[in-house]
């Protein structure tokens, strides 16, 4: 399940509602792939450059900003009346549209929960409250069939999830708890409640040889992930994945934005690699 169609979905309210923001930028993904899924993508005056989902959005809404900066004036030319972004790393960004009189909200959410409830805050923002929670209990119900599916597999794989490659950055709270949901086990649990990428940096390669993962995901934002650079670091010979040949990229898209894209197409993914794993060594 790539997309949910909300009107498909019993007692969703379909029609436009009157209520909430009507020109919104939105500075990362998840904003623009949630507010199209409800039907209320024409809200929208501007998006991230780095947004992918839903492709259209591309083709319709001028790109005004990247993650780490932003093209204020041309934001500003929009005359938006809401503008939503994501973290600590874009406060920069949403303290100068402050400062020019623009209402900004920064969320922060970092767990698969907290995707959840982000989808329903933002329904309810713009007036859309019913569709984001029927739009939440579907993407729920998906993540719980897949569960259920890997609650039934002969074994669980040990699995490392590598989010940056110089230097090495471990799997993000959501990303762990979606490759637990979809049959596998971390290798670093202690590291993904960790908000911030430099808390979850790892100083050599040497704890990744010592656990022994099975499987090897890589989502390098921003780059093609190289399964043969990482199979030639020292060491890395032993450990089970890079022997078996189990190296495997997830789209940064698909995994690295804590929104739709994550608990549908990401987590589909991982599950996936998971259980082609189980079948060739279970």
């Amino acid at each position: 399940m790539s997309q949910v169609d909300v009107s498909a979905i019993p007692g969703a309210a379909m029609a436009a509602s009157a209520y909430g923001p009507r020109r919104i930028v939105c500075l990362t993904e998840e904003p623009t792939e949630t507010l199209y899924a409800l039907g209320e993508a024409h809200r929208i005056v501007g998006i991230s450059g780095f947004t992918v989902r839903p492709a259209r959005a591309r083709k319709e809404k001028p790109k005004v900003s990247a993650f780490t900066s932003a093209k204020i004036g041309e934001i500003l030319k929009l005359e938006p009346d809401f503008v939503i972004g994501f973290s600590d790393i874009q406060a920069d960004i949403a303290a100068e549209l402050i400062r020019h009189g623009v209402e900004v909200w920064i969320s922060n959410h970092r767990s698969v929960d907290g995707i959840l409830d982000y989808i329903r805050r933002l329904g309810a923002l713009v007036g859309a409250a019913d569709k984001a929670n029927a739009y939440a209990d579907s993407l729920q119900q998906g993540l719980e069939e897949i569960q259920a599916s890997a609650a039934l597999l002969p074994r669980r794989p040990k699995v490392y999830f590598e989010e940056w490659d110089e230097p090495l950055i471990t799997g993000i709270r959501w990303v762990v708890e979606l490759m637990r949901i979809a049959g596998g086990d971390d290798v670093f649990p202690e590291l993904a409640n960790e908000s911030l990428a430099k808390n979850r940096i790892l100083a050599t390669t040497d704890p990744v040889v010592a656990r022994a993962p099975d499987i090897i995901f890589g989502s390098w934002c921003g780059k093609k992930f190289r399964p043969e650079k990482v199979a030639a670091r020292p060491g890395w010979d032993a450990i089970p994945a890079v022997r078996n040949g189990e190296l495997h990229e997830i789209k940064s898209p698909l995994i690295l934005q804590p929104g739709p894209a994550a608990l549908t197409d990401g987590v589909r993914e991982i599950a996936r690699v998971i259980e082609a794993w189980v079948q060739r060594y279970a």
